[in-house]
């Protein structure tokens, strides 16, 4: 099973979770066709990939709220606002109470400063914090 999932990781999870089923359906199934360490893997993987999800659109959203506050007058700022709450409704769509601690604001606002350019349509940007300005629940609430 394990050459299965090397080789071809759509059919792997298509014969596990067949496997599987039928395992919680009551039917005895060989133990050996289940490939018990893959199934942890890809299982832990999943809540990886929401947590990464959920920090990318937060990230997203810092960025546009960013470009906002620093260029107010911009023609642009309806549009980056619209996008600043797509990323935020996307994040908190996604978003559960056991992610919580694995989402610092912090490191999500680092992330975001180095997309901030130093100018936009040839105007220099009025300051911004250099430290996250919002809370985790601020960012998820529909709130601007």
């Amino acid at each position: 099973m394990a050459d299965l999932y090397e080789d071809d990781v759509v059919a792997w999870s298509e014969r596990q979770a067949a496997l599987l089923r039928r395992r919680a359906a009551g039917e005895l199934v060989n133990d050996a066709e289940l490939d018990w360490p893959n199934i942890a893997e890809e299982t832990e993987s999943v809540g990886n990939e929401q947590v990464h999800a959920v920090r990318s659109f937060l990230t997203r959203a810092l960025e546009h709220d960013l470009k906002v506050k620093a260029w107010p007058l911009s023609r642009d700022m309806p549009h980056r606002q619209a996008e600043t709450r797509r990323f935020r409704s996307e994040a908190a769509a996604r978003f559960t109470e056991a992610m919580r601690q694995r989402i610092d604001t912090e490191t999500l606002y680092r992330r975001a400063l180095p997309a901030f350019p130093e100018t936009m349509n040839g105007h220099v940007p009025l300051p911004v914090p250099q430290a996250c300005p919002v809370t985790l629940d601020e960012l998820l609430s529909d709130n601007d």
